[in-house]
């Protein structure tokens, strides 16, 4: 008998703070980065796809990003700590 599924991994890349066009409040915004894995035998063996998302902490909204948004953002937060 063969196992086999797909697992979703979320990991925070950074976390920007600004007005939501949703919510009109200042609120952290988390930029998001999901990988949604092949499984086999419950072990990960490689990435299917790989989304972006921006996230409200105030009202839940989420919104994709693009990769190439999404990267330039990480980096910039990296080099400036």
């Amino acid at each position: 008998m063969l196992i086999w599924g797909f697992k979703l991994y979320s990991a925070i890349l950074t976390t920007f703070a600004y007005v939501c066009e949703n919510c009109q409040q200042q609120s952290a915004h988390h930029l998001v980065k999901r990988v949604r894995k092949f499984t086999l035998f419950f072990i990960p063996l490689f990435p299917v796809s790989t989304k972006y998302t921006d996230t409200c902490t105030y009202c839940g909204r989420t919104i994709p990003v693009p990769k190439e948004q999404a990267e330039q953002a990480a980096e910039a937060v990296q080099r400036a700590a």
